[in-house]
């Protein structure tokens, strides 16, 4: 086989493998992945389901495949969301347009987190959960930088972090199931629950909350 033959053979290879994933996102739009079947995939990627198997060993590989990628595109999303170390009002509100923005730009992937989040497919489920903790962790060492935050311990700093990613990622699912007038409210909303937290940070005492002073 000639180097060309065999990268050619290849190319063609990553052309189906991406045309599943298009195809399973494209379902993913109206259904769950447990409802999801193989032969849907490879009837809407049109190829025959044979030949999925030359790509995954299974449809929970397929969907693993899919956690990795959407997560491509929420990590974008977070690291912009997040590269600000203050917590005032205008950081809030330019990073939730940042999340807006990217979540109009990537509405297949991130509907796909934040159904299977909570869907029927336990590996998938952990497999999101453990990617949003990874960021979760990330933020905690961000804040760091912020003031008065650079003294709490790493328990602490990972429950703030937890608490913001968590606030997001709710702001992200209810925006896709709803309407564009909807929206303005729902990011005002999440904006005002941003700044609570925020206004709450320089009171936190974790040894006085741990009953430890």
């Amino acid at each position: 086989m000639t180097k060309r033959s065999s990268s050619t053979r290849l190319e063609s290879k990553e052309l189906t493998r991406q045309a599943l994933i298009r195809a399973a996102l494209k379902l993913l739009s109206q259904n769950s992945f447990d409802s999801l079947s193989l032969r849907e995939v490879t009837r809407e990627a049109g190829i025959t389901p044979t030949a999925f198997y030359r790509h995954f060993d299974d449809m929970e590989e397929l969907g693993l495949v899919l956690v990795e990628e959407s997560f491509q595109s929420l990590g974008e999303m977070l690291k912009d969301a997040r590269s600000q170390s203050s917590f005032d009002g205008d950081t809030i509100k330019m990073s939730l347009a940042v999340v807006v923005m990217h979540m109009h730009n990537h509405t297949s992937h991130f509907r796909f987190i934040a159904r299977e989040r909570y869907g029927g497919v336990r590996r998938l489920r952990r497999a999101v959960n453990r990617e949003l903790q990874l960021f979760a962790d990330e933020l905690a060492i961000d804040l760091v930088a912020m003031p008065g935050v650079d003294k709490w311990t790493t328990d602490d700093r990972r429950m703030l972090a937890g608490l913001i990613t968590e606030t997001i990622i709710r702001m992200v699912a209810e925006l896709l199931e709803i309407g564009p007038d909807e929206e303005p409210e729902i990011v005002e909303r999440t904006k005002c629950q941003l700044r609570l937290i925020s206004l709450g940070v320089p009171a936190w005492d974790g040894a006085l909350a741990a009953g430890r002073a």
